[in-house]
């Protein structure tokens, strides 16, 4: 009996493994999609409550979306085993537990927004693998396997599971290769020409410290956050933006429209309110595009408007105050470009929004298609129904990048260094300290303005053994960030960073 059981799981898994595959090459091949499993992760992302969400991201941190996803998977081959179990007991039973996950499946794409034609037939096409696959591999037997039969039965049942396994896979791989809808925008993408530079890094700017990271962040080092757990695939000839809710004059423009309109460029450094001090999660690149203001001085906003809801292809929405995308002072933008090539496909292709100044959940919308002007006690959004504050200002915070945490440096003189940032405050002098003594003020790298990180730099004496460097930051407006530690939710962490090293 135990023969039985173990043969029935196993065919469970093994349909349900088909399934999935199948569903995921048609999925590939007609729409170029991701397919039900991402849908299904996306849904146990956003029912997750916000305490056990947030837990679990700053838990795995970067790993968050592979876990997710991997987990899915584990989930529904589990299910699958079970499925296969229970044709024990009546030979209809897996076939409703089938049912039920594409019943699932087809509910994910639904929450997501993404239950188009081709994705529907996607999970119907991978519920008809499973229940043709676990027929094929065999109902439970209604007499016992003579043991004489038993072995040479086994072999043939394991080698029909291993074909059905490598033809599921090569099923899926072709699937991939059909599926030309990222390569296809990936292509646009290369053979773009903007109007735009790539910005020279100002004199001064970076301060030469060994192993401290470059002034300019390039775009395969730029942090990567994003609640889609595959970034979507956009052509330029389908983009489209509406700008509209309490305007006079609603807005429609495709791409060519934007491209046609008065470029901006500038230096921005972005930070996400999901960096911890001491963090990565923050970048500085030059980015062009075309500025929000105008677009929302051409159709006329009311005025008593406050907000901007921002809202992504792919549903995710932000909140942002309409002083903010207004402020002739600050180059809020549709950007299309990042460090003089058009954005790459994981940072918003072909075009995102870059406020300077604001924490990312609350402004940089990437691959946006819609720009509501409206109030904020007339909506939520995204981050803000999970717990996060409703306007999210960037705090005055600092990192020391040189020595690493844990590492072992000469003894002797030598350079210390990182960077701070206050986004549209600016940093007006950095402090660090080496084992609870004296303060000293740093040296600060030259910058364009003050809506950028900057580099400071100073020399420490050190003498064989442990030692602790902490650094503290002042903005413009006289503040010092204070040392008190604070997580990151609900709008940004503090405190002040410290490495513990030794010397020698």
């Amino acid at each position: 009996m135990a023969g039985v059981t173990s043969r029935l799981v196993c065919a469970g898994v093994v349909a349900g493994a088909a399934g999935l595959a199948t569903a995921q090459a048609v999925a590939w091949a007609v729409t170029g999609a991701t397919g039900p499993v991402v849908a299904v992760a996306g849904s146990v992302r956003d029912l997750t409550p916000g305490g056990v969400a947030n837990f679990l991201v700053h838990a795995v941190k970067h790993l968050d979306k592979p876990l997710l996803v991997t987990g899915t998977v584990l989930g529904v081959l589990v299910l699958s085993g079970v499925a296969g179990w229970l044709a024990h007991f009546h030979r209809l039973l897996p076939d409703l537990v089938f049912l039920v996950l594409a019943g699932l499946g087809i509910g994910a794409l639904l929450q997501q927004g993404e239950a188009t034609g081709a994705a529907v037939i996607a999970v119907l096409v991978g519920f008809g693998t499973m229940l043709v696959v676990r027929r094929f591999l065999g109902d439970a037997p209604a007499v016992r396997v003579p043991p004489a039969a038993a072995a040479p039965g086994r072999r043939v049942f394991l080698l029909n599971a291993a074909g059905v396994l490598v033809v599921a896979g090569l099923v899926a791989a072709g699937g991939r290769v059909l599926g030309g809808g990222h390569r296809a925008v990936e292509e646009a993408r290369r053979l773009l020409r903007l109007p735009v530079t790539r910005g020279r890094v100002p004199s001064g700017a970076d301060l030469d410290v060994p192993g401290e990271l470059p002034w300019r962040t390039s775009a395969g080092g730029f942090y990567l956050v994003a609640t889609t757990l595959s970034p979507p695939s956009i052509r330029p000839s389908d983009w489209q933006l509406r700008l509209h809710g309490m305007v006079d004059r609603p807005l429609t423009l495709d791409y060519e429209q934007l491209l046609g309109r008065q470029f901006t460029e500038d230096w921005v450094t972005l930070c996400c309110v999901s960096n911890e001090v001491g963090g990565n999660l923050i970048g500085n690149a030059w980015w062009s595009g075309v500025l929000v203001r105008d677009l929302l001085a051409e159709a006329g906003v009311h005025s008593s408007a406050d907000a901007v809801k921002q809202t992504s292809v792919d549903g995710w929405t932000c909140g942002t105050p309409l002083a903010a995308l207004t402020d002739p002072h600050r180059n809020a933008m549709l950007a299309v470009a990042m460090n003089g090539a058009p954005l790459p496909i994981e940072h918003g292709f072909p075009v995102r929004v870059v406020v300077p100044g604001l924490y990312g959940y609350v402004s940089a919308t990437k691959w946006v298609v819609d720009l509501e002007v409206t109030r904020f006690d007339r909506f939520s959004a995204y981050w803000t129904e999970r717990g996060w504050s409703e306007k999210g200002p960037v705090k005055t915070e600092s990192r020391i990048d040189v020595p690493r945490s844990g590492s072992n440096v000469p003894a002797g003189s030598f350079r210390v260094g990182g960077v701070a940032w206050a986004q549209h405050t600016g940093i007006a002098k950095v402090e660090f300290q080496l084992d609870g003594g004296p303060w000293q003020r740093a040296s600060l790298g030259r910058v364009p303005s003050v809506d950028t990180w900057v580099q400071w730099a100073g020399s420490v004496a050190l003498r064989p053994g442990s030692h602790r460097l902490v650094v503290r930051a002042t903005d413009r407006s006289g503040y010092t960030q204070t040392s008190a530690r604070a997580d990151v939710v609900p709008n940004g962490a503090t405190g002040w960073h410290t490495v513990e090293f030794s010397a020698g």
